[in-house]
């Protein structure tokens, strides 16, 4: 059964969205990410026009991240104080990436930055997640002398801090607060809920355990996601809302199965899996960008004939 998507301007398949939107789902009840940085290339992989992907993946994100936030909430594994804090960092990233995205699209650079993005990140960040939860599985199986819950650096002494008693934290109010700006200018960029920066950065920078951090990062990531899409379809026209509606079906379903299925998982299990999906990806990406396309003239993004 095909569907047309008046702002993508092509036919999909709505089983595949939807199983799409239920695979992704699942994820991100499991991680605690949005999904994005998995659904937006494959989106794009089955044709969809990067800036169309991007605009419309946010709404998929949101749903998830509602579904998955309320199954965390039930179990207490929220710190709404945190969240609140990376929320208004990310409001305020996610608005400047709007306007980011507007202006590199006038300019006609914007599948190009989308793809390099990805690569950029997702390389970057899953193989530092493999390689930090590879040593804490090493870690788990050797006895060693018992450790701080994390470590300290240059970082927690700058100044504002602030208790947040969930995480058993008393940190600067700035930390957090730059990395909500600087995740919420990739989730306008790049249409991702910014989960698979959010996660690494609460664990290994915030030092918050990690039992709290998925449900605190699905909490933030909802309203800045929502904030970036308003934003996209507003300004840019690149809400797909037949598509959007698709995966957030889908993604609802999905959320629900992850959170019970994570809560069964250790965290370094966890890490190291979303890891080596998000290294997949990234080489998935790299490959469509190293590979010469078979007609060199069908570069239009849409609407071109």
């Amino acid at each position: 059964m095909f569907l047309y998507l008046p702002i993508a301007e092509l036919s999909v398949n709505v089983f595949v969205i939807l199983g799409l939107g239920i695979g992704v789902g699942t994820l991100s009840g499991i991680f605690g990410v949005g999904g994005g940085f998995l659904m937006t290339p494959l989106l794009i992989f089955l044709g969809i026009p990067p800036a169309v992907a991007v605009g419309t993946e946010a709404n998929q994100i949101v749903a998830s991240s509602v579904s998955g936030v309320l199954a965390h909430w039930r179990r207490g594994n929220v710190d709404f104080k945190m969240g609140s804090v990376l929320l208004v960092g990310g409001v305020v990233g996610s608005t400047f990436g709007v306007w980011l995205f507007k202006l590199l699209r006038e300019l006609g650079q914007i599948d190009l930055v989308i793809m390099l993005s990805y690569v950029v990140f997702l390389g970057i960040i899953g193989s530092l997640m493999l390689v930090e939860s590879i040593r804490a599985m090493q870690r788990a199986r050797s006895p060693a002398r018992r450790r701080k819950l994390h470590q300290h650096n240059f970082l927690h002494g700058l100044p504002f801090k602030m208790r947040f008693r969930k995480s058993k934290l008393y940190i600067s109010v700035l930390l957090p607060l730059l990395i909500g700006v600087f995740v919420g200018v990739l989730s306008a960029i790049m249409g991702v809920g910014g989960g698979f920066v959010m996660v690494p950065a609460m664990i290994y920078l915030l030092g918050m355990p990690t039992s709290v951090v998925v449900g605190t990062s699905l909490f933030q990531i909802i309203f800045v996601t929502a904030n970036a899409t308003f934003l996209q379809a507003t300004f840019n026209q690149t809400v797909d809302v037949v598509l959007a509606i698709l995966l957030l079906i889908g993604a609802v379903i999905g959320a629900q199965v992850g959170t019970r299925l994570g809560s069964k998982l250790r965290g370094e299990q966890l890490r190291g899996l979303l890891a080596l999906m998000v290294l997949t990806v990234c080489g998935k990406i790299v490959f469509d960008l190293l590979v010469t396309p078979d007609d060199m003239f069908i570069l239009a993004t849409g609407g071109g004939h």
